[in-house]
């Protein structure tokens, strides 16, 4: 069991070392002013993921509409993943490849931001989401990993993990996404 401990940390470590990098940060810094930007203009974040990067997306709205590390007014966000009823209700009306583009469709508005989370950057209904958002005037920020799939080319901003292991690029999405919370906090209300 030890090693299996030591090989998976050091993946991870691997992950962490390939993904943060100046070109990296200059991306993360472009997201976190585009959701500065849009939440001083009064508009909103929209997440969607599937799985784990679902919950991390619910993860990270919480974080706005709750607080991340300081006292603050509550920031408009949503995920989509939250609603069972809609995504159940869409998947088998429309089928699962919709769940979120239609949600989109009436949540979604110009100006606002979509964060999608994909690891492998091609999982049909976010790629539907980030075409519906494109369409709808909303800004569009994509976390995958591997090469980053068809969604690298169809977002505003891509943070792509480079690691092949699905893990490994959920818990780097996590540490950038608590890293933007961060300042996203420190300048609207530090």
């Amino acid at each position: 069991m030890k090693r299996y401990f030591e090989v998976f940390l050091k993946g991870h470590d691997e992950a962490f070392q390939k993904s943060f990098h100046d070109d990296s940060m200059e991306v993360l810094n472009r997201i976190a002013q585009s959701i500065i930007n849009a939440f001083k203009a009064g508009r909103k974040v929209i997440l969607c993921g599937n799985g784990g990067s679902g919950t991390d997306a619910l993860h990270v709205a919480a974080e706005f509409v709750g607080r991340f590390e300081m006292e603050r007014m509550s920031l408009p966000a949503i995920a989509l993943s939250a609603d069972t009823a809609s995504i159940t209700a869409i998947g088998n009306d429309y089928g699962y490849d919709r769940v979120f583009e239609r949600q989109l469709e009436s949540l979604g508005h110009k100006g606002d931001v979509l964060i999608a989370l994909s690891t492998s950057g091609r999982s049909p209904n976010i790629l539907k989401a980030v075409e519906k958002a494109k369409q709808k005037g909303l800004l569009t920020i994509g976390f995958t990993g591997r090469e980053g799939g068809s969604m690298k080319g169809m977002v505003d901003h891509c943070f792509c993990v480079h690691s092949q292991r699905t893990a490994h690029i959920q818990e780097i999405h996590m540490i950038a996404l608590h890293a933007i919370c961060g300042v996203v906090e420190q300048v609207l209300f530090g």
